[in-house]
């Protein structure tokens, strides 16, 4: 009996051994099994942590890429105005050169020699290469400087376009029965002529102007210059300034220069202020409005002040034609006929409302469809409304 118990102990022996080994294993399986799961859990946390690490330094660096360029393109637009006022300074000399003091007061002609008659143009400025720049209106919305070389390859081939929807600084139109040719005060003026560089509706090209100011005033000039650029295929070099006293929404006038180019002003070369009046209406240059001022007949107002300086009265010339040759600047014209009721050949144009004597150089660049031409006294056409050419004042 003793002999039999002995003999089952050792293998009792090695059992508990095999079960404690199996429970030693087991225990390091889940040891390692937590060990795992927690060296996963810190590979997590570093990857979370490293991609907040490169979202928050993408994030300052286009922070810093947007201040950076915000920075370049304000010093880039202040460079661009710094080299605008530079080149406006450059282009326009004359702004500096004369001044509203030194222009004599309007005494009944349309304009007034400045400088001797001779451009402010540095000699540099001229090119016979064509261009044309209209700079920025100022802060007070008015326009400020028209500039460029007039060439027939910028010269507009078709009519102009509808320019009503542009209005100028200062424009308060208003209508008076003593002013011909549509009786309105104010036309849309520009600075450079359409017929000479073929802009219609552009602000920075338009002001508030006279009747007698565009059409007495500025376009013989015109005139001049579209004619020898057309005749001679040359360039012309031209600016027009509009001059304001202070904060005055309507020019006192303009500032007219033109020089050829490749004959270097032999064929057109002129320094002229042009007045931005009308004899019968006083302007109230501050703002537009105007009223008659009692020389010329009957007129209205548009205005409910009467403290707006009067314009001296002068004699409403004949106003000027459609483009003709090339001539100086407006001289004596030939004088008319004597005998107002005789009746002599004339040519009318239809369209512009004038009659010419028939060797008359308008009447060769006349429209076919705009000619007659009649047997008739000056006085008869003149009572129907047509007004004799300026250029040859039959």
């Amino acid at each position: 009996m003793n002999h039999s118990g002995r003999s089952w102990m050792p293998a009792l022996s090695i059992l508990l051994c095999f079960a404690l080994v199996l429970t030693g294993c087991s225990s390091k399986s889940n040891d390692s099994q937590a060990d795992s799961a927690s060296i996963q859990a810190s590979l997590e946390e570093s990857r979370d942590k490293a991609a907040s690490s490169q979202a928050k330094a993408r994030s300052e660096a286009a922070s810093k890429a947007r201040a950076q360029s915000e920075s370049e393109a304000a010093a880039k637009a202040s460079s661009q105005a710094a080299a605008s006022r530079a080149q406006a300074d450059q282009a326009n000399p004359a702004a500096s050169s004369i001044s509203l003091d030194q222009i004599p007061p309007y005494s009944g002609q349309p304009y007034t020699v400045i400088n001797g008659n001779n451009p402010f143009f540095d000699p540099n400025e001229l090119t016979a290469d064509s261009f044309q720049h209209y700079f920025d209106l100022d802060s007070l919305g008015r326009a400020t400087l028209a500039y460029g070389s007039i060439g027939q390859d910028i010269m507009p081939t078709g009519k102009r376009g509808d320019i009503s929807s542009v209005h100028p600084s200062g424009w308060h139109q208003h209508e008076y029965s003593f002013i011909k040719d549509g009786q309105m005060v104010y036309n849309r003026s520009h600075l450079i002529a359409y017929s000479l560089a073929g802009q219609n509706a552009n602000p920075k090209n338009l002001i508030t102007g006279t009747r007698y100011f565009n059409a007495t005033g500025m376009e013989p000039f015109e005139s001049q210059v579209r004619d020898y650029v057309k005749e001679t295929g040359n360039h012309v070099m031209y600016r027009v300034t509009p001059m304001y006293s202070g904060n005055d929404l309507v020019a006192r006038g303009v500032l007219m220069e033109a020089e050829s180019v490749e004959d270097k002003g032999e064929g057109i070369k002129f320094c002229v202020f042009v007045y931005n009046v009308q004899p019968g209406v006083s302007i109230d240059y501050a703002t537009g409005y105007t009223q008659a001022d009692g020389t010329q007949g009957d007129g209205g107002s548009n205005t409910a002040a009467s403290t707006a300086p009067a314009a001296p009265a002068a004699p409403v010339p004949a106003q000027p034609d459609e483009p003709s040759s090339f001539t100086p600047a407006p001289d004596a014209a030939p004088a008319p006929s004597q005998n107002a009721g005789q009746v002599e050949s004339y040519v009318l144009n239809t369209h512009t409302k004038k009659f010419h004597r028939p060797d008359c150089a308008s009447v060769e660049e006349m429209s076919p469809a705009n000619r007659q031409d009649v047997q008739n006294t000056r006085q008869d056409l003149i009572s129907q409304g047509y007004s004799p050419c300026k250029r040859c004042n039959p």
